[in-house]
């Protein structure tokens, strides 16, 4: 009999433990669904009116001169097996004349710049700078040593550039990106370009839920931001800044004693420069073009295709936009840039609702094998409770319909119902990343220094698109 009263008191406690977990989750659940469809309706309403169509490019406009200088930044550690593919790639693509790629690189990493050295060949476009502390230190240092190039060739050669772009050593840029930039930034002082993560057949589970997430976001919740007036986060690819901004962004650091726009101490330092223009009351601009084929003028790169390299990547970017973000943005007083601040922070809140959703899985499957052996106690579920599952259920399935036709329109459908698939291991990274994140800011609190993790490029877009490897 004793054995039988604890049996039971262990279910009655693990129907409670349910319970409670469900009531947690579908209440959280509920109000990140409330959140996302709220900016469904904007997009679907964006939609009919014809403010979220794409815009288009012709041949002659993608080629033609640029109205005035533009300077690329790329930092670069390490990156010997991607960077000559990318400098040799925009060289050959950009056919204006007036830019000037900087790519930086350290004495330390002898390789780097060797390959940028063949990418770069003889072109005179191209500026390699040598930063002169070993490395590595962190993007945002190196991307501020190439901005002090930057300043030393206008005040050697005289003349001032138009506008400061960004990309990484990985990326694939389109041939139209400077020319859509270019005249962007004649009417606002930042612009950004959608990224386009390029499927991996030998990764397509972990590699795959980028092009699902980044779909979803580059194609409707920044349209959507970007018709509310709301900041702009940058991507640190195939973003353009006004030259005015950055210098008077550069201005503000070296006033609190930093040594350029670029923050080195914050690991998210391009999505904290494109909310810094909008706070400085200047003008940002997402566009979506389309080229004369029809593909979206956007960045298109390989992103981590192992679990391991997308924890600790996601990871860096939670810590960086939601614990960074909060300490060192603070919140706006703008209603639209407050609700997309508070979408940008809510990565830690996921994790945690995410793993709770999962918990209830074991425990709902030891609730049923209990009962499968002859268990009858349960405990009774109240009305308001089943009302609200029965909502998370109606908000889950229109979730994956969401994100089954952005990912089915820019890849076909055969991603499109991957991406279905994908939906629980994007959920498991989503939960160890926001764990790992929140276990390095304690980390950062506690006076430890800010970790930069950098992610890992064996191959280069431009070697699949020639019928070369892909990433392993």
């Amino acid at each position: 009999m004793g054995a039988t009263f604890t049996i039971e008191y262990a279910l009655y406690a693990l129907q409670f433990v349910e319970q409670e977990l469900l009531l947690f989750a579908a209440f959280w659940f509920l109000l990140g669904a409330a959140d996302d469809i709220g900016v469904d309706l904007c997009w679907i309403w964006l939609k009919l009116t014809g403010r979220a169509n794409d815009g288009r490019i012709s041949p002659a406009q993608a080629i033609a001169g640029l109205e005035g200088r533009a300077a690329i930044l790329i930092a670069a550690w390490r990156e010997a097996d991607v960077i000559g593919h990318t400098v040799r790639h925009a060289l050959s693509v950009w056919r204006q004349d007036d830019f000037t790629l900087y790519v930086g690189c350290y004495s330390n990493d002898p390789d780097t710049i060797a390959a940028a050295m063949s990418g770069a060949g003889a072109d005179a476009r191209v500026r390699i700078v040598i930063h002169e502390n070993a490395g590595p230190t962190t993007k945002a240092d190196c991307l501020n040593r190439l901005y002090a190039a930057l300043c030393d060739d206008e005040r050697r050669y005289g003349y001032r550039f138009k506008s400061v772009v960004l990309h990484d050593s990985e990326d694939m840029v389109h041939p139209a990106e400077l020319s859509v930039i270019d005249s962007a930034l004649s009417s606002v002082d930042f612009v950004q370009l959608p990224v386009r993560p390029e499927p991996q057949p030998a990764s397509p589970w972990v590699a795959g839920h980028y092009s699902d997430e980044f779909t979803e976001s580059h194609a409707k919740s920044l349209v959507v931001r970007d018709a509310l007036g709301a900041a702009i986060p940058a991507a640190g690819v195939a973003c353009g800044f006004s030259r005015e901004i950055i210098a008077g962004i550069a201005r503000q650091r070296r006033e609190e004693g930093g040594p350029g726009p670029f923050a080195a101490e914050c690991l998210t330092e391009d999505y904290e420069l494109g909310v810094l223009v909008w706070r400085e009351g200047g003008s940002s601009r997402f566009l979506r073009v389309r080229d004369e084929h029809g593909d979206l003028v956007a960045t298109r790169a390989y992103f981590p295709a192992r679990m391991e390299d997308a924890v600790r990547q996601k990871a860096r970017w939670i810590h960086g936009i939601a614990f960074q973000g909060w300490d060192r943005l603070g919140w706006s007083r703008g209603l639209a840039d407050l609700w997309m601040a508070l979408r940008d922070r809510r990565g830690p809140l996921t994790s945690i609702v995410l793993a709770c959703g999962y918990a209830l899985v074991v425990v709902e499957g030891l609730l049923a094998t209990a009962w499968l052996l002859g268990a009858s106690a349960r405990l009774a579920v109240s009305p308001v409770l089943q009302f609200m599952l029965l909502l998370c259920f109606l908000s889950l399935a229109w979730r994956s319909i969401m994100r089954f036709s952005f990912t089915a329109y820019e890849y076909g459908l055969s991603e499109g119902l991957l991406a279905l698939l994908r939906i629980p291991v994007a959920n498991f990274i989503a939960i160890m990343a926001g764990r790992r994140a929140f276990v390095g800011y304690l980390r950062t609190l506690r006076g430890g220094a800010v970790k930069w993790e950098k992610t890992t490029h064996s191959a280069h877009p431009v070697l699949a698109a020639a019928g070369g490897a892909q990433p392993r």
